[in-house]
């Protein structure tokens, strides 16, 4: 560039020099006036190519040093950031620091006003000794008569004596005296495990595992007693009876639990030792799973829930029935355990007890061994003899209860209504339609005609407003025709179920079977996945193919029993009725 720059000056001087020259010709000045254009032409092209290129490097070297400072730039904006959070991390380390040394400070405050609390202890406790000293008789004799020297030495050596066995007596017996102080109890709280499959698997495999010797040992009595291994009840009712003709019953039954415990020390100590009479059923142990998909935790927690609520029903229904035993509800029941408790209040007033015990424990060892495996083989014996059986069988839970009372309830409202209907007329004035269009009457217009009935089919008592349920007919293949929601009413004769789909009250949807046409009723489970015992019925025409389905119905059990009893009334009536013609 620069080469180019003074080749340019010194053109550019040299046509000066030769314009200025006064020995220049004028043919000379007119050739260089004719050769001057060219040459400046070409020089002015050199110089604006000369002039582009110098712009473009100038451009380059700047665009370089720009770039190199933005990077310099970024990288100390790094080295900036990086500093700031090394100085942010050391500041919270410093805090924590602090934090520690402030808390160690307040323990050792803590720690020292403990230490001054105990020398306050102590020294009341000295003083508190002290006071009792001065207190005893001695003391005050000492105090109210100056005695002798020699007496005062004496009484001296008791104090001494006496109070370094106070001391002796507290430094040995203080703790024990302690324990006595009665201080509140205080529970800790149990922390509430969130739910999850594998801790409710684990929990039901743990409770199988905690019952397995309960349940050992009830099988083992069972057996005993229906004589599975004939040579064994025998040797045990042997043993039995003589053990408690010689009063040593209660010695038996303490020594049979030091055998069974020393069994399971050795069986603990790795001996392979089986005393049971009947064989034990090892059952497959399934590995836990680790990872399950989500159908099979499902399936997981609703055959657990199931299981829990089986569980539950049983314990709730001996509970339930202990509760009824006692509470007369069936009084006829509760007045045997009442005259039983009589019997043995009085006998055990009047007899002795070595005989009242011998009596007892006699009765025991033949029920146990005899009338057991009597009443098991003839269950007809055992239903009109035996009396904790026959107690036990018909005591009602509430649930029982409670469905005894409804079903009582709609047979006296069906009896109070037909002797009504029959008694008394409607009032002057008033039709039979008027009368009774409120109570029978459907969602969509008067209930008989949206059924195409005659006046007299009304539902029955109970279910005026019909149970809302959904229609599941499998014979039909379309959507629409196959699931119909509406509601179910029940007649005198005839079910009837209204299509909720149905338009301006037309009767096409709606469905009416004949109870007497009804071949099979029973409860019915739609999806057998969910638990319990289902939300459906399932009635069975000779018309249809497969049977249909009331399902999804909140309040099933009252629907079912209300459709059932009406069932058997019209099939009790149609065989009754069919010899007479």
């Amino acid at each position: 560039m620069r080469k180019r720059l003074d080749r340019i000056r010194f053109r550019g001087r040299r046509d000066d020099d030769t314009a200025d020259s006064p020995n220049a010709s004028d043919t000379e000045c007119t050739e260089e006036l004719v050769v001057r254009p060219r040459d400046s032409i070409r020089e002015i092209e050199e110089v604006r190519d000369g002039d582009s290129e110098q712009q473009s490097e100038i451009q380059v070297a700047n665009a370089g040093l720009q770039d190199d400072g933005r990077s310099d730039m970024n990288e100390v904006k790094a080295l900036l950031e990086v500093a700031l959070l090394e100085k942010h991390f050391l500041e919270e380390e410093l805090r924590k620091i602090r934090d520690e040394d402030s808390n160690m400070d307040s323990l050792k405050q803590e720690l020292e006003k403990e230490r001054c609390r105990n020398q306050e202890l102590e020294q009341k406790i000295n003083e508190a000794m002290k006071s009792s000293l001065e207190d005893s008789p001695s003391f005050n004799a000492r105090s109210t008569a100056p005695p002798s020297p020699s007496v005062s030495i004496a009484e001296r050596q008791k104090s001494s004596l006496s109070s370094s066995f106070q001391k002796w007596l507290y430094s040995r017996f203080g703790d024990y005296i302690e324990d006595f102080r009665f201080q509140p109890e205080e529970a800790p709280p149990e922390p509430d495990e969130p739910l999850s499959a594998k801790r409710l698997t684990e929990n039901m495999r743990r409770l199988k595992r905690g019952l397995k010797p309960v349940t050992n040992f009830k099988r083992n009595l069972t057996a005993l007693s229906t004589w599975y291994s004939f040579y064994t009840s025998a040797i045990a009712f042997i043993v039995y009876m003589y053990t408690a003709w010689y009063g040593w019953t209660i010695p038996m039954f303490l020594f049979l639990a030091i055998v069974r415990l020393s069994l399971n020390y050795l069986i603990s100590r790795g001996w392979r030792i089986q005393w049971s009479i009947v064989p034990e059923i090892s059952e497959p142990v399934e590995p836990p799973k680790e990872d399950l998909s989500v159908s099979e935790k499902f399936q997981l927690v609703l055959d657990v829930a199931q299981k829990a609520q089986n569980l539950f029903g049983r314990m709730a229904n001996i509970l339930e029935k202990i509760k009824n035993l006692f509470m007369w509800v069936r009084p006829e029941l509760t007045q045997k355990l009442y005259v039983g408790l009589w019997v043995a209040f009085v006998s055990s007033c009047l007899l002795p007890y070595s005989l009242l015990g011998l009596i007892i424990v006699v009765y025991a060892g033949i029920k146990f061994f005899i009338i057991n495996l009597i009443f098991k083989s003839c269950p007809k014996l055992r239903q009109r003899f035996d009396t904790p059986y026959v107690i036990w069988t018909n005591l009602p839970t509430d649930l029982q209860q409670k469905e005894r009372s409804s079903t009582s309830m709609s047979r006296r409202g069906q009896a109070t209504g037909s002797r009504g209907a029959l008694g008394t007329a409607a009032p002057v004035g008033l039709s039979r339609e008027e009368d009774t269009g409120r109570s029978y009457s459907t969602r969509r217009g008067a209930f008989h005609e949206v059924f195409n009935l005659l006046e007299s089919e009304r539902p029955l008592p109970g279910c005026e407003n019909g149970w809302r349920c959904c229609l599941i007919n499998r014979d039909r293949k379309s959507p629409t025709d196959y699931i119909r929601h509406g509601f179910l009413y029940v007649t005198e004769n005839h079910l009837c179920f209204e299509s909720s789909s149905s338009r301006s009250g037309s009767s096409k949807r709606n469905k009416v079977i004949k109870l007497a046409d009804i071949t099979e009723i029973q409860k019915y489970k739609v999806l057998s996945v969910l638990p319990g015992s289902g939300m459906g019925i399932s009635i069975a025409t000779p018309s249809t193919q497969k049977p249909m389905v009331f399902g999804a119905m909140i309040h099933r059990d009252e629907a079912f029993d209300a459709i059932f009893n009406q069932y058997m009334k019209v099939v009790t009536m149609t065989t009754a009725a069919s010899p007479e013609t």
